[in-house]
């Protein structure tokens, strides 16, 4: 296993409540893409990609053949428990690889420049090169490592891109409840960066964070609008935990 990725705490949840069986991606969509593929298939997948703060996190996993983690679906349809004890699970038996795109990388790059970056970096990052990558959406990212397929609503469709899903979210939601510590007056721990009322109101009230987006438009109009400084000093920049070192090609 192999994950790059700085320390994430664990904790121990109650016992987890599973989508409705049609949910669940079909095991037949996965076992058709290993017959025509000969070595190991990773599925890819984000989070993030609409927030106006914090970053962009992708993931790529692997499952070992005959591995099978029952209850893996699509992480936007399974709870908060439900997600962190399929984290745990997923981690422990698959090859995992994380990378972390920072608000600063996404205003450099744009926000789909820099989830396709994340996304190729994270399978480069596996422990052992796949011969396919399965990517969730309609776009490739360039520079794969391997072989790749964009897969429309992969993570509906395949096991293992919502196992990337559930990685992918899981990480990054502990990331924003790390920033909540370092910034309370925005409410990242709730609603993760994304655009709420009262996160609207955070930042009309204190300005944007340097981990703000201040390439989206609702962000931008409230600087010029303001011309409010940034909150935050540069040591906390989210890229001071980005992977620096990855390998594979």
């Amino acid at each position: 296993m192999a994950v790059r990725f700085a320390a994430i705490v664990r904790s121990v949840m109650p016992a987890i409540t599973l989508p409705s069986p049609s949910l669940f991606p079909d095991p037949a969509f996965d076992r058709s893409v290993r017959r025509r593929c000969d070595g190991p298939v990773c599925g890819v997948d984000e989070a993030g990609r609409g927030p106006w703060a914090g970053p962009v996190v992708a993931a790529a996993v692997t499952l070992p053949r005959n591995t099978r983690i029952k209850g893996i679906a699509d992480s936007k349809v399974l709870s908060a428990e439900a997600r962190t004890e399929l984290y745990a699970k997923i981690i422990a038996r698959a090859d995992v690889s994380i990378t972390i795109a920072s608000s600063r990388r996404i205003d450099a790059m744009n926000i789909r420049a820099a989830c396709l970056w994340a996304m190729a970096r994270a399978v480069a990052g596996l422990a052992e090169r796949p011969r396919l990558a399965l990517v969730d959406g309609r776009d490739l990212p360039p520079g794969l490592c391997c072989d790749g397929e964009a897969v429309i609503d992969g993570d509906a469709q395949s096991t293992v891109i919502a196992a990337a899903s559930i990685v992918a979210k899981v990480t990054r939601d502990r990331l924003m409840q790390q920033l909540a510590l370092s910034f309370p007056d925005y409410g990242f721990e709730r609603h993760k960066g994304y655009g709420t009322k009262a996160h609207q109101a955070a930042l009309a009230a204190h300005g944007p964070t340097i981990h703000h987006r201040r390439s989206f438009r609702p962000v931008r109009d409230l600087i010029e609008a303001a011309a409010a400084p940034a909150s935050g000093a540069a040591s906390i920049e989210m890229t001071a935990i980005e992977p620096a070192v990855f390998t594979g090609c």
